[in-house]
């Protein structure tokens, strides 16, 4: 397994920054391109979600495995039922849930978490 870990201000400005990292590994991982297009979809929507949670900064964890790559997004307090984009957030979910193999909040609410997994071991 390789770790790498990012911190961001929790901007909209810094989706694209976030992005790009996970669709560089990605590709360092030698993944098909549909499977690097997804990564760089659920990399961006979980951030948008993670930014929604108002952190300071938010903090990015990428762990690749042989058979998924997990990405991690620490979560600030902000009640996501009463944020102003409540709507856009369930937009967000539902793509997390389709395009992921595995997308929860950790018990104590502090991380998002979503995996994908890659080769002969997606589905």
């Amino acid at each position: 397994m390789q770790h790498i870990s990012l911190s961001v201000p929790a901007e909209a400005a810094f989706a694209r920054t976030v992005r790009m990292v996970a669709a560089n590994l990605a590709v360092v991982q030698e993944l098909d391109v549909d499977t690097v297009e997804d990564v760089r979809m659920v990399a961006e929507e979980g951030f948008i979600y993670a930014c929604a949670t108002k952190p300071a900064a938010c903090e990015v964890s990428f762990d690749l495995h042989d058979d998924e790559m997990r990405i991690a997004f620490s979560l600030g307090d902000a009640d996501l039922d009463e944020a102003d984009d409540g709507a856009d957030l369930d937009l967000v979910e539902l793509l997390l849930s389709s395009v992921c193999d595995e997308f929860y909040v950790s018990d104590d609410g502090g991380e998002l978490c979503l995996a994908k997994k890659v080769g002969a071991h997606a589905e």
